[in-house]
């Protein structure tokens, strides 16, 4: 049993920061517990930005991920009682300077992500939205695609299963049908796949890229996070459809090669050396 500091959008800009070089910071909140102090410590070492992290008398949110022998992995948050940031907390000065809002799907948040996007549309950013899990996809569909309908969504991501329950009752599991509906209400959209790697939208666009590494996973868990955060970067960069997506797919590969959902230093040189075969442009940062 390991204990690491993560979290889906944690995992994202965590990755941000400390294999791409990019500048992030995390709107949110942590108790005043050794989960707590071990999450600062964590994300402070990784260079994200935590000026916005609001810390609260009470306990910081967990989540159990149990991993087989294939790489599989399964989670069950425990959020009941743990410390969050309120809708009504958000000010403008969270969201002053930033060019994107990375959020993930969730109905115990929603009114916090209602007015984050909201105010973050006032000061102009993108959005990126991940869908977070089947299941919440499933039992909390309606919601989802009111939000997918405003048009304030510029990014989502989903996978393969979170795709298909978006899509219930089309009687289809062709990913690039879930890549086409999520294109009519944002401007990128991501399918991932695992093992079989993505596709992705950008209006008339469409690509198809195989996933990068070795087949077999150690532990999924972080899997599409990073994915997502190689993807911002290439979009940051002003890089094509598909290098997006390969460069996702290089991050996405890099943290499946050990557990947990933070990329160990190893694994980065490993991402970097994906990159440079594949003729991406590398960050600046790497050692």
């Amino acid at each position: 049993m390991k204990t690491m500091a993560g979290g889906s959008v944690a995992n994202t800009i965590r990755g941000l920061s400390a294999g791409f070089g990019v500048s992030c910071g995390i709107i949110g909140a942590c108790g005043n517990d050794e989960q707590g102090k071990l999450f600062v410590s964590n994300m402070s070492f990784n260079g994200v930005n935590l000026s916005r992290l609001r810390m609260k008398q009470g306990h910081t949110a967990q989540c159990v991920c149990m991993v087989d022998e294939l790489g599989n992995r399964t989670m069950r948050p425990c959020l009941s009682s743990a410390v969050k940031v309120q809708a009504d907390e958000l000010t403008k000065e969270d969201f002053k300077g930033s060019k994107w809002l990375v959020l993930r799907y969730a109905i115990f948040n929603l009114e916090v992500i209602q007015a984050a996007i909201r105010t973050a549309k006032q000061e102009g950013l993108f959005v990126s939205l991940d869908l977070a899990s089947f299941e919440m996809v499933r039992n909390f569909r309606s919601p989802l695609l009111q939000l997918l309908e405003s048009g304030d969504i510029d990014l989502c991501f989903a996978n393969q299963d979170e795709a298909m329950a978006l899509l219930r009752g089309e009687q289809t599991t062709d990913p690039e049908v879930a890549a086409e509906f999520l294109a009519k209400h944002c401007n990128w959209a991501v399918v991932t796949l695992g093992a079989d790697g993505c596709i992705a939208r950008h209006g008339k666009e469409i690509v198809r890229v195989p996933a990068i590494g070795e087949a077999k996973a150690t532990d999924a868990t972080g899997a599409g996070d990073l994915f997502a955060g190689g993807f911002l970067y290439g979009l940051i960069k002003g890089l094509s459809l598909e290098e997006c997506c390969k460069i996702g797919a290089c991050s996405g590969g890099s943290v499946i090669r050990s557990l947990g959902g933070e990329v160990t230093p190893e694994n980065w040189q490993w991402m970097y050396k994906q990159m440079q075969i594949k003729d991406l442009p590398l960050p600046d940062i790497r050692n």
